[in-house]
């Protein structure tokens, strides 16, 4: 956000606080945070919000520090972690949500700024993914990513 009176902006915003270790407070352990982030994902309940129940419900401040793995790396070694990351899938459904409004809505032309599918862009392979034909194999999705995974993104 700029500042008022000067056309440089500001550095202000929420920053994590700096810690090496786990709070005293936490009393769950990284064996129980484990197998909370499985019984979560089992449940349906994305990633990002995996994180936000165990902080909110359980006390786990944060699980790297209390695990030493991210999230998504807990799902990766139980081999359950997503084929498509969380983000991606995110822009993908968002995209599409726009181009059924679009199609419905032809004159509403401030929709038509968002970004689609065609420019989103995967933050790990600096790739920009190519044109969406509102299928599967339009989306071109790399070969890392599996074909059933984008169709049932689309589908959802």
């Amino acid at each position: 956000m700029a500042k008022m009176h000067t056309k440089r902006k500001g550095k202000s915003g929420s920053k994590k606080p700096l810690r090496t270790e786990v709070p005293e407070w936490s009393n769950v352990s990284s064996e129980e945070a484990s197998k909370l982030v499985l019984d979560m994902w089992k449940q349906g309940i994305p990633t990002s919000q995996i994180g936000m129940i165990l902080r909110d419900q359980y006390g786990v401040g944060d699980v790297k520090l209390l695990t030493g793995k991210k999230i998504t790396e807990i799902l990766k070694e139980n081999e359950v972690a997503p084929h498509v990351p969380e983000d991606i899938t995110n822009l993908i459904i968002k995209a599409l949500r726009l181009r059924k409004h679009l199609a419905a809505n032809k004159h509403d032309l401030p929709q038509q700024e968002i970004p689609s599918v065609d420019r989103i862009q995967d933050q790990k392979t600096c790739e920009i993914l190519p044109q969406h034909k509102s299928s599967a194999d339009g989306l071109g999705l790399q070969a890392r990513y599996r074909r059933n995974d984008v169709e049932q993104i689309i589908s959802a």
